[in-house]
């Protein structure tokens, strides 16, 4: 394939592949929590870590990492001990990093501000062998956590005092959880953009979510969205010169939108099946004979 013959092209490829396995793997503790925002605020304060990097001359990615999981773990620890609520918390989050962001590429040298957007939306073609070494190591601690201590996790989201009571280390998993999605901010932002990374760990889980019951099955089907959108949305933007994050935030829309349409007719005939199931369970109790075969109402 032609596309293939690009060094720059496979880099965003396998990007693009990472960024769609580690955003749902993240993002569907994030929605079973009712923080699905959380990764607007902590793409907000990357921006002044991807500012420092410029200004120092080192790695925005790497730079990126630290100030993101410094500004999660604070917004963490406020929502948990402080009288601050967790909305206020991220309000400082996406005002206080957009600013320092501004602020500081202002004073980093000529040319940062147009290299900046290219962080902020994302783009195909600044994807460097270095950046895929970042992105490799970070993707991996991202799989690592979320599937190998999924239970656990799941059970904090799921309800933190049953957790609490179960032995679990609540406030540790927590803070977990807030590490987790800060690096998955810096690992999305070459290809999504830190202002559009948030979609990317909600929308194919929201998908997914309606087309798939149970947690390991809602998993894998929000990861085969991610990874599909974002594969799909790399290559289009190859042939179209548009903003990378941008499509694969349009495609996810797109299969969110159809998936719920397919949606209403599968759930109408589960609907139509737990009433058939309840008639019969209510007629044995009864002593009478269930219907079979062709008497089921379906």
């Amino acid at each position: 394939m032609e596309i293939l013959e690009y060094a720059f092209m496979q880099r965003a490829l396998l990007a693009a592949v990472l960024v769609g396995i580690t955003a749902p793997a993240i993002g569907i503790y994030l929605v079973q929590r009712r923080q699905a925002i959380m990764g607007d605020g902590i793409g907000h304060v990357a921006m002044t870590g991807v500012a420092l990097g410029f200004l120092f001359s080192t790695s925005p990615v790497w730079m990126a990492t630290v100030v993101a999981v410094i500004g999660a773990v604070g917004m963490e620890l406020i929502r948990s001990r402080g009288r601050t609520s967790g909305d206020i918390a991220l309000a400082l989050l996406f005002y206080g990093g957009m600013a320092g962001g501004v602020m500081i590429i202002n004073l980093a040298p000529n040319g940062s501000t147009g290299n900046l957007l290219t962080y902020l939306f994302g783009s195909i073609t600044t994807v460097a062998p270095a950046d895929i070494t970042a992105i490799c190591v970070l993707a991996a601690f991202v799989v690592a956590t979320t599937v190998g201590l999924r239970r656990q996790l799941f059970a904090v989201c799921q309800d933190e005092e049953f957790a609490r009571v179960s032995g679990l280390p609540v406030r540790l998993l927590n803070l977990l959880i807030a590490v987790t999605a800060a690096v998955t901010v810096t690992v999305a932002m070459r290809i999504v953009g830190l202002l559009l990374v948030s979609a990317m760990m909600v929308i194919p889980v929201a998908a997914a979510q309606r087309v798939s019951r149970g947690f390991a099955a809602t998993l894998a089907t929000a990861v085969a969205i991610g990874v599909s959108v974002s594969l799909t949305g790399t290559v289009t933007t190859f042939y179209v010169n548009a903003p990378s994050g941008a499509a694969i935030v349009l495609l996810s829309v797109a299969v969110f939108l159809a998936f719920t349409a397919a949606a209403v007719p599968l759930t109408r005939k589960r609907a139509r099946r737990a009433a058939a199931a309840a008639e019969r369970c209510t007629l044995e109790e009864e002593g009478g004979t269930p219907p079979q075969g062709d008497d089921v109402k379906v």
